[in-house]
C-alpha cells in the first residue's frame, strides 16, 4: 500500500529507482512489490517497463466502492441540486489524516472551470472543507490535530499561524460555515459546511467554489444558504443509520 500510494501521489509516472528512494525500501523489495501490483493490474508499466502508473483495476474497485457508498447515496441528489442552484463547482470531501480528500466534484456549467479533481488531497488549514470539518470537532480531538498540523503557505492569504487559524475556526463554529478566501489558490473563493453522521460526528464536508471575478453580490444568499440546506438534508439521511460511522460511510 505504501508503494501504491507513492505512485498515486506522484504528479508523473515513477521508475523503480524513484520508488526505492521515496519508499526507503531495498531495491529487491520494491521489485517484488511492483511485480505483484502489476500482476494484479493495480499498477501498469509503460512499453519499455521503465515507468509505472496506476492500473485499471483501481478504477474498477474505486467505482464499485463509490457506487455502493452510503455517503454517495445520501449526497448525490443534493450535490447536483447545489451545483444547479449556485451555478458553481461543488466538492465533497472526507477527512484522511491531516488532509481532506475530494471524493466527488461537480463542475460549474460556466466556461471557466477549476483544475481540482477527484482523489486530490488538500490541506485542512487552507480550504473551506478542511476548516468546516475542523470547526465541528470536539476540542479534545481538534487540539492534538492542530498541534501536529503542517501549515504550508499556498498564497499570501494562507493562515500559517495557529492563533489565526484557531480564531477563524471559532468564527466558523459560531456561524456554521467556513470560507477559503483565496487561501489555497489565488482567484478562487470557497464556502464550506460540514456533514454530520450519527450522534453529530463530522464525517465529510461540502464546498461551493467560485471565481472572485464572478462572485455574486449576496454570497450568503447565493451560496451559503443552499450549501447549509444541502448539508442538513444529507446529514439527516446519514443519521437515519444509527450505527453508521465515518469508516462505514467510506
Amino acid at each position: 500500500m505504501h508503494v501504491l500510494q507513492l505512485v498515486a501521489d506522484s504528479a508523473e509516472p515513477l521508475n523503480i529507482g524513484a520508488l526505492v528512494k521515496a519508499s526507503g525500501y531495498p531495491r529487491p523489495t520494491v521489485h517484488r512489490i511492483v511485480a505483484a501490483l502489476v500482476a494484479e493490474r493495480l499498477l501498469v508499466e509503460n512499453e519499455r517497463g521503465a515507468l509505472l502508473a496506476l492500473g485499471p483495476r483501481l478504477i474498477q474497485l474505486a467505482s464499485r466502492s463509490w457506487g455502493r457508498s452510503d455517503l454517495r447515496l445520501a449526497a448525490v441528489d443534493e450535490l447536483k441540486r447545489l451545483r444547479d442552484i449556485t451555478g458553481e463547482t461543488v466538492h465533497l470531501a472526507v477527512p484522511n489524516g491531516n488532509t481532506m480528500v475530494y471524493i466527488e466534484k461537480l463542475e460549474s456549467p460556466s466556461a471557466v472551470r477549476m483544475a481540482s479533481r477527484i482523489g486530490t488531497s488538500v490541506a485542512l488549514h487552507a480550504t473551506a472543507v478542511g476548516k468546516a470539518y475542523m470547526a465541528a470537532l470536539e476540542p479534545s480531538v481538534l487540539e492534538p490535530l492542530l498541534l501536529g498540523l503542517p501549515l504550508p503557505r499556498y498564497t499570501d492569504n494562507t493562515l500559517v499561524k495557529l492563533p489565526g487559524l484557531r480564531k477563524q475556526l471559532q468564527v466558523t463554529r459560531e456561524r456554521g460555515w467556513s470560507v477559503d478566501a483565496e487561501e489555497h489558490e489565488a482567484g478562487i473563493f470557497c464556502y464550506g459546511a460540514v456533514i454530520r453522521g450519527s450522534r453529530g460526528v463530522p464525517v465529510a464536508a461540502i464546498s461551493v467554489s467560485t471565481l472572485m471575478f464572478r462572485q455574486k453580490a449576496d454570497p450568503e444568499q447565493a451560496y451559503v444558504a443552499p450549501l447549509l440546506e444541502a448539508c442538513r438534508v444529507i446529514s439527516e439521511r446519514i443519521g437515519e443509520t444509527p450505527s453508521l460511522s465515518a469508516a462505514d460511510i467510506l
